[in-house]
Order: C-alpha cells, then sequence, then structure tokens
C-alpha cells in the first residue's frame, strides 16, 4: 500500500531565487506568511510561507524538508500582498523585495524593557542586611531608577538587578508626564486637520495631497491625524526622504507623543532596530518615523502613512529592487485600508496629475504659519554683476550678508555641490583628474586632502604633480563646492560663525541634531550648504538666503530639470523669514529670463507649472506618458553593445509604445561597468510590466551582460 505523500509548502525565499517548495516535517505548521529556515543548497537561509499553493506534480524524492520554523514571526496578509505588489510592479524577484521586510532586527528578540523606577515587590525571601538597606532606600520620597537605589543604599547594582529578578523590587508605576498640549492651530490649519482626521474613518480613506507654503505648519497638521489614529489605537507610519531629517522630525513627535514616537532607518544602533521592528509586529499604536525602508515595516493595524516632502529625489531607490516610496507608500496604504497623506510645498508632478485626474484629494494652506510672510525673490544676474576673478559671491550678494549679520540675524549660502572644487584641471595640459573606474571627474575634498568620486567612493590623494604631463603644481580647481565657498566666506566675512551644511556634515541623525541645534541657537550665523540644507528646517533668525548658482539644474537632459530645480530652488528661498523677520532671497543667474527663475521671482507657481505641463504633453513624457528604462552594464563595451542592440531588435512594437537606444549613458562606465541605456515611452493603459517581461524573454542577450529595469525612472544617468 502506497504511503500518501508528505505535506508540501511552498516557500518565497528572501533571496534572487526561488520560490520552491518544500517538505513540511510532521508536527510543525506553517501558514501563509509564517517565517521559516530552509536548506539551499550547502546554506540555510530564511523564507516566508507563500500563498500560492506547491506543485503536487513534483517528485517528493527531490524535495528537501524545512528546517525550522521561526516562532512568532507571521507576516501578515497585507504585507504580503505588498511585497507580491511591489516585486509585480517593479519586476523584481520577490524573494528580494521580502529581504527588506526581514532586517536582521526580526531574527533577534525584542529589548527587555527596562523600568525607570522601582517598587518593594512583596515577594517573601531571604532579606541580607544589604537587601534590606535597599528595601529602606525606598521608603524615601520620590522615586528611583537602579543606579540611583543602589547608590542610595550603597550595594552594587548587580544586587539591585538580583532583587528585581526575583521579584522583592517591581517597576514603580510612575506615569509619565502628561503631553503638552497640541498647538493652536490657524483656521485654514484646523479646517484641513480635520478633513484629514475624517479620512481615517472613511469606508475608502484614498489619498490626500496637502500642499502648503515653506512654513505653512503642514507638519502640525498632518500630527492631528496621526494623534487620532493612535488613539484609535492603530499604527501610523512618515516616511522622510533624508535619515539626517529624522532627528530633529523624532524630537517633535516625541514632544507630542511620548514614547509612542519611534525611529526607523539604517543607521539606528541594534536595540532602537529591535524594539521599532517587534513594536510593529505587535501591532502596538505607535508612529514610527523612518526614511523609505520603513516602508517594509511589519504593520499591524496602520491607519495613517504620510510621505513628507513627497516631491524629494530620494524617496526613489536606485539600487537592488528600484522603486518609488511615494508610489509605493500610496500602494501600501490602500492594501492596509489606511490613509495616505503625500506633503510638499512643491508636489511632484505626478501628484498634480493624480490630483487633476481626481485620483487624489486636495487640501491647501497658502499662508505662512503665525503671520509670517514669504520671503521677497530677486535675480542676481551676473552678467552685470560678476564676482571677483575666482570668486564667487558677487558683490551684491556680498553686502546683503554683511548687511544680514550686521543686524544680528542670520544667513543661508546655497551651492549644491560638496566637497571644494567639482574638477580639478592642470593648467599646463588641460588634463582632467578623472575617476579610474567611473566616466565622471574626481571632486575635491579639501578638508580630507582628497579626490573622491561620489559615484563609486574611489578616493586617491591630490598629487602634486600633473599625472599626464609632470608639470608642478599646475593642478587647479575649477568650479565652486561647500568648502570652497566657506573659504571665501572666510575671508569676506571673517567675523562670521560659520557652518557647512552637507551630506559630508550631516552623515547621521546625531551629527545632523547637534549642528542644526547649533543654528538655531544662534551660534552659527552663516550657514553654506547644499540640498540638504533646503530641507524642512526652521531656524527663525534666518533672514537671507544666497543661491551661488541658481542655473546648475537647469542644464543637461533631464526632462525633470525644470521642475526639480524649481522645487529645489523654492525650498531653499523658503527657509527665509519663517517667523516676525522678513525674509529675502537672491539667485545668482546667467539667465534671469529662464521660466524657473521668472517663475521664482515672480511666485507665480501656476503658471509654471501649466507651461512646463503642456511640454510634457507635446512629447508624451510623464506624467502624461510613463516610462521603462532597461540599462545594461559589462565588463567590455563590445558585450555591453551587443546586449544593447539584442535588446532593440526584440524591442516592443505596438501603438503608442517607442523605444529609444540603444544608448551610451550618460556614466558610460560605473564602478567599472560598461553600460548602455535604452528607454521604452509608453501611453498609460498599456500594461509596461507585460511588455517588458516579453522584452526580456525574447532578447538573446549575452549572459555576460546584465539588465536592469527601472520602471518610472527618475535619473537618467
Amino acid at each position: 500500500m502506497q504511503r500518501p505523500g508528505r505535506k508540501r509548502v511552498r516557500v518565497v525565499l528572501a533571496q534572487a531565487v526561488g520560490p520552491f517548495d518544500y517538505l513540511l516535517p510532521e508536527g510543525l505548521a506553517a501558514a501563509p506568511g509564517q517565517v521559516v529556515l530552509v536548506p539551499l543548497g550547502s546554506r540555510q537561509v530564511h523564507g516566508m510561507a507563500a500563498d500560492e499553493p506547491p506543485d503536487a506534480n513534483f517528485p517528493e524524492s527531490r524535495l528537501k524538508p524545512i528546517e525550522a520554523i521561526v516562532p512568532g514571526l507571521v507576516l501578515g496578509p497585507a504585507l504580503r500582498r505588498f511585497i507580491d505588489w511591489v516585486a509585480a510592479y517593479t519586476l523584481a524577484p520577490a524573494g528580494l523585495v521580502l529581504r527588506m521586510a526581514l532586517p536582521a532586527a526580526a531574527f533577534q528578540p525584542p529589548p527587555a524593557s527596562v523600568p525607570a523606577a522601582w517598587a518593594a515587590g512583596g515577594v517573601p525571601g531571604k532579606l541580607s542586611a544589604a537587601r534590606r538597606k535597599v528595601l529602606a532606600a525606598l521608603e524615601a520620597p520620590g522615586a528611583l531608577a537602579a543606579a540611583a537605589l543602589a547608590e542610595a543604599a550603597g550595594v552594587s547594582d548587580a544586587l539591585v538587578k538580583a532583587m528585581a529578578r526575583e521579584g522583592q523590587l517591581v517597576p514603580a508605576g510612575i506615569l509619565p508626564p502628561p503631553p503638552p498640549p497640541p498647538p493652536v492651530l490657524s483656521a485654514r490649519q484646523a479646517e484641513a486637520a480635520g478633513r484629514l482626521r475624517a479620512t481615517l474613518g472613511a469606508a475608502t480613506p484614498g489619498v490626500t495631497l496637502l500642499e502648503g507654503v515653506t512654513g505653512a505648519g503642514k507638519t502640525e497638521v498632518y500630527m492631528e491625524a496621526v494623534a487620532e489614529a493612535l488613539a484609535e489605537g492603530r499604527q501610523a507610519l512618515v516616511l522622510l526622504p533624508e535619515i539626517a531629517l529624522s532627528a530633529g522630525m523624532l524630537a517633535r513627535f516625541r514632544a507630542r507623543f511620548g514614547e509612542a514616537a519611534l525611529p526607523w532607518h539604517s543607521a539606528l544602533p541594534g536595540r532602537a532596530r529591535r524594539l521599532a521592528w517587534h513594536a510593529a509586529l505587535a501591532g502596538e499604536p505607535k508612529v514610527f518615523i523612518g526614511a523609505r525602508s520603513a516602508l517594509f515595516l511589519p504593520l499591524q493595524s496602520p491607519g495613517l502613512i504620510v510621505v513628507d516632502e513627497e516631491h524629494d529625489p530620494s524617496f526613489k531607490q536606485e539600487d537592488g529592487v528600484i522603486y518609488n516610496a511615494r508610489d509605493m507608500a500610496v500602494v501600501r496604504a490602500r492594501l492596509s485600508q489606511a490613509a495616505c497623506v503625500l506633503v510638499s510645498a512643491t508636489p511632484s508632478f505626478e501628484t498634480l496629475f493624480n490630483v487633476a485626474q481626481g485620483r487624489y484629494a486636495h487640501l491647501t494652506l497658502p499662508a505662512r504659519a503665525l503671520g509670517a510672510l514669504m520671503p521677497r525673490v530677486s535675480a542676481l544676474d551676473l552678467r552685470a554683476a560678476p564676482p571677483g576673478r575666482g570668486k564667487f559671491i558677487a558683490p551684491p550678494l556680498a553686502g546683503a550678508v554683511e548687511a544680514t549679520l550686521a543686524a544680528g540675524e542670520q544667513a543661508l549660502l546655497f551651492v549644491n555641490r560638496r566637497g571644494y572644487a567639482p574638477l580639478t584641471l592642470c593648467r599646463a595640459c588641460g588634463h582632467r583628474m578623472k575617476c579610474p573606474n567611473c566616466t565622471a571627474w574626481l571632486v575635491e575634498h579639501r578638508l580630507r586632502r582628497a579626490l573622491v568620486c561620489h559615484h563609486c567612493g574611489h578616493v586617491e590623494r591630490l598629487p602634486e604633480i600633473c599625472p599626464a604631463c609632470g608639470a608642478e603644481g599646475s593642478l587647479t580647481p575649477l568650479g565652486p563646492g561647500v568648502e570652497r565657498l566657506t573659504e571665501e566666506a572666510a575671508e569676506k566675512f571673517p567675523d562670521a560663525r560659520t557652518a557647512i551644511m552637507s551630506s559630508d556634515t550631516m552623515a547621521d541623525p546625531e551629527a545632523a541634531s547637534l549642528l542644526v541645534g547649533q543654528v538655531a541657537a544662534g551660534e552659527k550665523n552663516l550657514v553654506i550648504g547644499t540640498q540638504v540644507a533646503a530641507k524642512g528646517w526652521h531656524f527663525p533668525n534666518l533672514t537671507l538666503v544666497g543661491v551661488i548658482d541658481a542655473d546648475a539644474g537647469l542644464s543637461g537632459g533631464d526632462l525633470r530639470a525644470a521642475e526639480r530645480t524649481h522645487a529645489l530652488l523654492h525650498q531653499v528661498s523658503g527657509r527665509a523669514g519663517r517667523e516676525d523677520k522678513p525674509g529675502r532671497v537672491i539667485l545668482q543667474t546667467y539667465a534671469p529670463d529662464d521660466p524657473v527663475i521668472a517663475a521664482l521671482v515672480s511666485g507665480d507657481t501656476e503658471k509654471f507649472r501649466a507651461e512646463e505641463m503642456a511640454l510634457r504633453e507635446l512629447g508624451g513624457w510623464p506624467p502624461i506618458g510613463r516610462l521603462v528604462a532597461l540599462i545594461v552594464s559589462a565588463a567590455d563595451a563590445a558585450t555591453a553593445d551587443a546586449a544593447g542592440w539584442a535588446l532593440a531588435r526584440a524591442a516592443p512594437r505596438a501603438e503608442g509604445v517607442t523605444v529609444l537606444g540603444p544608448a551610451e549613458a550618460p556614466l558610460a562606465v560605473l564602478r567599472g561597468q560598461h553600460r548602455r541605456r535604452l528607454l521604452m515611452k509608453f501611453s498609460r493603459g498599456i500594461s509596461g510590466q507585460e511588455l517588458v517581461r516579453g522584452w526580456l524573454a525574447a532578447a538573446e542577450v549575452p549572459r555576460a551582460a546584465r539588465v536592469v529595469v527601472d520602471v518610472d525612472p527618475q535619473s537618467f544617468l
């Protein structure tokens, strides 16, 4: 008599391969979502029991058994649907998406709760003289934490901990201080907050764009929706574009919600990551604040997902699984029956298009909070008032900075380039210092005394002689970075207390918090900053913003160049005059009549948007049409070319579909890999993913080449 077959389970591995079927040993259960440990070749890897059934016809003799069930680790149905959706949309292996949902913190126990203070537990036990001293110390007024209790009793910390383990001490149960009252909102803020709160209880919560000028108090408005979610016992998620912003934002949320606010990002120490991850899995009513990876936390009861600064390009992940966290946040909210709020002073054209199509609701805050006025913006024509030779701060801007500092106020000089100079050139032979791994110039970082590639991380010393012609002392920096601008500022404003705000000086939330605190406290009165200075910082005494090169982002082939430059300059302008003192912005430019510069000066954002959207519509570019990019890479140019042309020959040919390329990528070599790009433009209503799947299956691409798919590309390098 034939023995019945053993139970099988399909497992999605947290790998680029799979899924595979496994046998389930007797006595074990693995419902969908259960995390398991399985063999893969000679290794053991983690995976998740899939919703998809196993292949009943596959020979049992070729199946391996599941090694172990990870107890207590089950991913819920909404998160599983989200993982599948992201994989299908981005054309990435589901296992790589699953890997983002199963960080190391998932397999480590949650940290033990540490009571703030102790009280007598009343559990009988041997009471030595030392233990009686501990209980006597508890009779004094006030609660004592462990270290203070040990000191008061004259005993060791170890003894106090032993008494706690044995029940002779218990947490004191002191209530935390009451939270401060919520801020008083303006009538417009209160109306917007009420409408956001109402979405949480709607049958279909949907997506809302909260658009408000810089300084309008948008955070306070969506905080009301966060409070509503927590009051309902649900969870909230707030996504930020930069890790550097998390410390300041966490402080604001902790002031309102106490320990219910938890951070999540890659720079967190292990204990904090375990605390946040397991709190999400347990469904605790918390607000999680973090970068795009927080989107994959195992939230059990999300009521609200907020994407702050939704326009920011940093929400696009460009390696591994390539996805836009803003767009995926909308999907996760929908799959979880949660409300989604997109927040910005300069909404992306994609979001504005969805508003115009009726897909998103739209709330506006047209005025700054507390009666503050928007800054006055002017264009400084560098053709009429050029900086001195080798300098970058034109005389009118220098005079404005001097006057601002003399008045006891603060100024910000903005240049969106890290380091000292973007290019180093030999005056004798014209040789340019290039990265050996990329088609990119090496950027001088004078503070590090090094030349650095900002694409692959290559670092080398700045040579004393030209490596091409041997001329001594001939290497010259060209163009300004924040370090060079700081050097010039020190010459022009010797008494200024200067701070550099860039990703080099604000590498983690703690460094960012320290620097921002110094500026907010007035310890620094002149800020030299890159794009990180354009984020949502609030410096009440900062009244002047000077943009060194307002034209920098307008050139090149990026179809979003005008949109991004307008957003960036509008955001950095918004740092000026945020309270009672009026603000002023000076844009140094060689093109004062450019539509972007003209829109910033006039404040006529609607006209700029309408004209830019009309240009997109003419060419069928996003958000009117859609794009998918295929990026080919190979160790040699011939293989990259062969792969590119193989893809071109197999390209889809259908109405409403255009394939451009192959073409050498602007970064033709990156990390030693030769790169070619193809771009598929297609009409809305066409399934781009279905076309690309067929395209890749039909193309005979050399095995030595790699093809990466970027759905809705933001970068064209």
